[in-house]
């Protein structure tokens, strides 16, 4: 067992993990530790617990110490920095002429590298703008590139939903999203309605599909033949969340709608195949 500490380094970043060391960190407190990347400020997001050894990477990095009001005040000057960094790095890359967008610059707390995260639609060769980046400001630089949700995530912005984006706001992590979930709730296929800002399709996809997938194994698959308390009758369409079956009736050419407990019961028998 181990104890640790859930650090975040961006507002909806992935959390790490760190020793806590000596001290005992609650929900909020900012920190001071080694990352990777080098020195790092970053915001508790779970306070001093203890895990499982299978739940961490080890060896852990430990908290330096506990970010201080100077710390604070280097952080702001690094954001003002980075502001200033953009700028040039977005003049170099016009000069180079580049087929590439600029999207973020980040500086590491202790300012030992620069960070620039762009997009492209294909691979760049960015190796004189690296030189003329170490140049100006004197650094490691990094250039790194990313993808449309990425970006999204880093830029913000407002979704469909009229919310602000999930990726920017709480989503530590982006998961799979296929058009198969938009389908299993019976959403419009239409790539306007179920893709966000980036152009992919929605994260929010993901958030009902298990227990759409659990309500889909209890029902029988539209097409399916079935015997109802009123008749035979094949299955046209399915409410999922109220576990509603749609039956065209054979007799009488009738639509019926009837609940899971309806069709189990005992004037009814099991589904059988589709003819």
């Amino acid at each position: 067992m181990h104890q640790v500490v859930g650090v975040r380094f961006k507002k909806a970043g992935k959390i790490y993990y760190f020793s806590p060391g000596s001290f005992q960190l609650e929900k909020g407190e900012t920190v001071i530790v080694e990352t990777s990347r080098g020195v790092e400020f970053g915001r508790v997001v779970i306070g001093t617990k203890t895990v499982d050894e299978n739940d961490v990477v080890l060896p852990l990095k430990q908290v330096i110490r506990i970010a201080t009001e100077k710390d604070k005040l280097v952080v702001q000057e690094n954001v003002e920095q980075a502001k200033k960094a953009f700028e040039v790095c977005t003049e170099k890359i016009i000069e180079h002429k580049l087929d590439m967008k600029l999207v973020d610059v980040e500086y590491t707390f202790d300012r030992n590298k620069v960070l620039f995260y762009f997009t492209a639609d294909g691979r760049i060769d960015f190796r004189e703008l690296v030189k003329d980046l170490a140049a100006v400001f004197r650094t490691r630089i990094e250039l790194r590139q990313i993808g449309v949700r990425d970006e999204a995530k880093m830029l913000g912005g407002i979704g469909p939903c009229g919310r602000v984006l999930c990726c920017s706001s709480f989503l530590g992590d982006f998961e799979p999203v296929s058009i198969k979930m938009a389908k299993d709730q019976s959403l419009s296929l239409n790539p306007a309605k179920i893709s966000g800002l980036c152009g992919r399709l929605m994260c929010c996809l993901k958030y009902e599909n298990d227990m759409y997938e659990s309500a889909k194994q209890e029902l029988p698959d539209v097409g399916k033949r079935v015997r109802t308390p009123e008749g035979k009758g094949k299955v046209i369409g399915l409410n999922l969340l109220e576990k509603v079956i749609q039956v065209e009736l054979v007799e009488g050419e009738r639509i019926v709608e009837f609940t899971m407990d309806e069709l189990m019961s005992k004037e009814s028998v099991p589904t059988e195949a589709t003819e």
